[in-house]
């Protein structure tokens, strides 16, 4: 199972992609926020129980791109991408440069967004590991 953190206000979104997750990767929900002051907190709390960390860059209070910082300090094998609607070429580079792994748009990238999850998950199979280890 790959464990996912997932950084998004939009309580509809959330059960959406909670859903998707879950069907089509096999993944499951470790934690949530809806705020960057959430998503930094449980960041520092949580360091080692996730695998991917998906964040939308708008947020109830502030954004998403201090959660892409805030994950710095992760292991090579937690992955953080962007998940958002409000993506220009320049937002794309802005996160890449923080230390996104991958930026997708909600509307025209989301079967990209879920190969990309599925292909996570296989590499962690294909290496022996199991998420999260």
């Amino acid at each position: 199972m790959l464990h996912v953190f997932l950084v998004e206000d939009n309580l509809l979104i959330r059960k959406n992609l909670e859903e998707t997750l879950s069907e089509l990767v096999g993944a499951t929900l470790v934690g949530t926020a809806d705020s960057e002051a959430g998503a930094t907190q449980w960041l520092a709390a949580n360091p080692q129980i996730w695998d991917l960390a998906i964040v939308d860059l708008f947020l109830k209070q502030g954004t998403g791109l201090p959660v892409i910082v805030a994950s710095k300090d992760r292991t090579s094998r937690q992955k953080v991408i962007v998940l958002s609607n409000y993506l220009s070429p320049e937002v794309r580079s802005k996160c890449l440069a923080l230390g996104a792994d991958a930026v997708f748009d909600k509307t025209h990238d989301i079967e990209r967004f879920v190969a990309f999850c599925i292909d996570l998950k296989t590499t962690f199979m294909s290496m022996g590991l199991t998420p999260s280890q």
